[in-house]
């Protein structure tokens, strides 16, 4: 068993989730959070039959992750 690090996010029309320190772009999606981390998980785990041990994080795994803002230009 490997822990896994999920951001879920709240938007007006439901609940995006995706996990961290895979290689590729893995995406889940609901109506709850629980939906959305359960099509996320399930996502994962179609990604690593898909792909291969490979695309989970080296031996150095994410220990935090934070919540950053910028300002870009339009």
């Amino acid at each position: 068993m490997r822990q896994i690090k999920i951001i879920v996010e709240k938007h007006a029309d439901g609940y995006v989730a995706y996990p961290l320190g895979l290689k590729g772009v893995v995406v889940g999606e609901g109506g709850s959070y629980e939906e959305a981390l359960a099509d996320v998980k399930s996502a994962i785990r179609f990604h690593i039959e898909t792909f291969g041990a490979e695309v989970l994080a080296d031996d150095s795994p994410l220990l935090e992750a934070f919540v950053a803002e910028a300002t870009i230009p339009a």
